[in-house]
C-alpha cells in the first residue's frame, strides 16, 4: 500500500503546508489533509484523487456535491462527507467576505460577477437578492426562493421583508437558468415588473434583475424591462 507516511517529509501534505503555505499544495493534497486517513488499499492522497474525479469539472464541480455523493468514494463515510461539505461552504462564505467588501453594484456586469460563481452550475433554479445602501454597496445577501428544474416562485413579500428590516435603499434580484441560456421568459419579465412595482410602493428601488446562464448573463434593466 502506498502510504503518506512513506513519502519524504517534504512531500507530505501537512509538512508541505507548514513549509510553503497552503497555496503551495495541489488540490489533491489539500483534500488529503481533510481526508486524513486512507483505506487498507489506498492512501489519503489516492482517496482524494477519487473525490476530485467525482465530477467532470474537478474541483469546480465539487462545489454543489451533497454528502451522499462524496460517500460514493470508498473510504468516505458520513463524517468525512460532512467535513468536505463544511470545508466547501466555508470557502464559499470566505469568498463572499472578500469579494463583497465594499463591492459597488453600479453596473450589470458587477452584479453578474457576484452571482455568477454561485448560480451558473446549479441544476435547479434559485432566486437570490443583494441589498444595497445609497452608495450601491452590498449590505446583505440572501436566497429568497428555490424551485424545480424549470421554475422558482417568489412573492414581493419574500423579496422585500428583510430589505425593509435592514433599511436597504435598493435591491438587485438574480436567478439562474439551469439550461445555461439566460434569455428571459415571459414569467421572468412579469416577475420583474411586479417586484419593481412593489419596491416603488415601499421606497426600495429594484436596481436590476440579472439572469445567470452558463458563463453568460442578461440584465433586464439593460433590456429596458425595468
Amino acid at each position: 500500500m502506498s502510504s503518506i507516511k512513506h513519502l519524504p517529509g517534504s512531500e507530505r501534505p501537512r509538512e508541505k503546508l507548514l513549509q510553503t503555505g497552503a497555496h503551495g499544495l495541489s488540490n489533491t493534497e489539500l483534500i488529503a489533509l481533510i481526508v486524513s486517513n486512507g483505506t487498507r488499499d489506498q492512501s489519503a492522497l489516492e482517496v482524494s484523487s477519487e473525490i476530485l474525479a467525482l465530477e467532470p469539472d474537478g474541483l469546480r464541480g465539487l462545489a454543489n456535491c451533497q454528502p451522499e455523493e462524496f460517500m460514493r468514494v470508498k473510504g468516505v463515510g458520513e463524517a468525512l462527507a460532512c467535513k468536505l461539505c463544511a470545508a466547501i461552504e466555508l470557502g464559499r462564505r470566505i469568498s463572499y467576505c472578500v469579494s463583497e467588501n465594499k463591492t459597488v453594484m453600479d453596473r450589470p456586469d458587477a452584479a453578474a460577477d457576484i452571482f455568477m460563481k454561485d448560480l451558473r452550475h446549479l441544476q435547479k433554479e434559485k432566486i437570490c437578492l443583494a441589498m444595497l445602501n445609497a452608495k450601491g454597496e452590498i449590505v446583505a445577501r440572501e436566497e429568497v426562493a428555490s424551485g424545480g428544474i424549470s421554475s422558482a416562485c417568489v412573492s414581493p413579500r419574500e423579496v422585500f421583508s428583510n430589505a425593509v428590516r435592514k433599511g436597504a435603499y435598493a435591491v438587485v434580484l438574480a436567478h439562474n437558468h439551469p439550461s445555461g441560456d439566460p434569455t428571459p421568459s415571459a414569467e421572468d419579465i412579469s416577475l420583474t415588473k411586479r417586484i419593481a412595482q412593489a419596491g416603488s410602493l415601499l421606497g426600495i428601488k429594484l436596481e436590476d434583475h440579472i439572469i445567470i446562464g452558463d458563463g453568460r448573463y442578461i440584465s433586464l434593466r439593460e433590456m429596458g424591462i425595468i
